[in-house]
């Protein structure tokens, strides 16, 4: 069966310099090579999914301008439907600005633009896609009225939402409440909950509280330690996939795009977790937000072999 997913959010062009460190306030870095690259979490994620097989419809705002244009032409190259991607005249395409250090950590600046005017009116216009996927996608570079009526939407037609709350930012409620399942990583899981966590027994805890807070269930994003999963019977840690990572750009998206596609073709909540750590683990391996992001071989490879091909 394939997955039907709808992804409502960003889509950025992503400026990207490599530099030896990220630099410190007042410093200035001699960096390397500067890279234009389609991004935007919504976007990466919707070819995330389309990359590992899913039939993909992406809801958002671009400006009349260049990039916004090199942005459609990607996601029709990916396969994503993009027709529910409104142009607007009287807004800049979003632009995001990146520097990854060499140990692959990375430090982003973004100008929303046209995101920051996706309405949801825009979501009410794509009613029909929503309600016909499985899961609907959602993340934080859009008003959160707009994610919030995307939310309604989805629950009022019983599809699965997920939403990965990035950049992190503090939730009302009554948007949590709507959620199915939150995928914040360790810092948003923080700023989330207001509690520090960094031993096993916090991380713990904290997925506790974001549940408590309103949320189904919460899987956090931990890196190279993998996943934690909190829902009603329990928490359960899913190991991280072995790799050695290059950019990180992105691994967060494509979790969320293994994670839905699992889900959408049927898979075992515990099979998507797997799913989504070695999307986001391969998502690593190569530089840039979209580029980076792996095929249905490459992640099934690294499922069946719990390594990549170049290992």
């Amino acid at each position: 069966m394939r997955a039907q997913i709808a992804v409502v959010g960003s889509l950025n062009t992503d400026l990207v310099v490599r530099a030896p460190h990220i630099p410190r306030p007042g410093e200035t870095v001699i960096g390397g090579d500067f890279l234009t690259m389609p991004g935007g979490k919504g976007a990466n994620q919707a070819v995330a999914a389309a990359r590992l097989g899913a039939s993909v419809a992406m809801v958002g705002r671009v400006g009349t301008d260049g990039f916004g244009q090199q942005l459609l032409a990607n996601l029709a190259a990916a396969g994503v439907d993009h027709r529910l991607v409104v142009e607007d005249a009287d807004a800049a395409t979003g632009v995001a600005l990146i520097v990854v250090e060499d140990s692959g950590q990375n430090s982003i600046v973004v100008a929303s633009g046209a995101n920051m005017r996706l309405s949801p009116n825009d979501v009410a216009a794509a009613e029909s896609a929503i309600a016909s996927a499985q899961v609907v996608l959602l993340q934080l570079e859009s008003p959160l009225e707009t994610v919030r009526r995307a939310a309604e939407i989805a629950r009022a037609h019983n599809v699965t939402v997920i939403l990965n709350p990035a950049p992190a930012q503090p939730l009302p409620a009554d948007l949590l409440t709507l959620i199915d399942i939150l995928t914040p990583n360790e810092s948003e899981t923080a700023l989330l909950t207001g509690d520090q966590i960094q031993t096993p027994s916090e991380i713990e805890a904290a997925a506790y509280k974001l549940r408590r807070m309103g949320a189904r269930m919460a899987i956090l994003t931990l890196g190279e330690r993998g996943a934690l999963l909190a829902e009603a019977d329990g928490t359960e840690i899913f190991s991280a996939f072995d790799v050695t990572p290059v950019d990180t750009t992105a691994a967060g998206d494509a979790f969320m795009g293994g994670l839905a596609v699992a889900l959408g073709e049927g898979q075992p909540l515990p099979e998507a977790i797997r799913w989504g750590n070695a999307a986001g683990a391969l998502a690593t391996t190569r530089m840039g937000a979209q580029p980076s992001l792996p095929s249905r071989e490459e992640l099934e490879h690294l499922l069946r072999h719990g390594k990549t091909r170049e290992s």
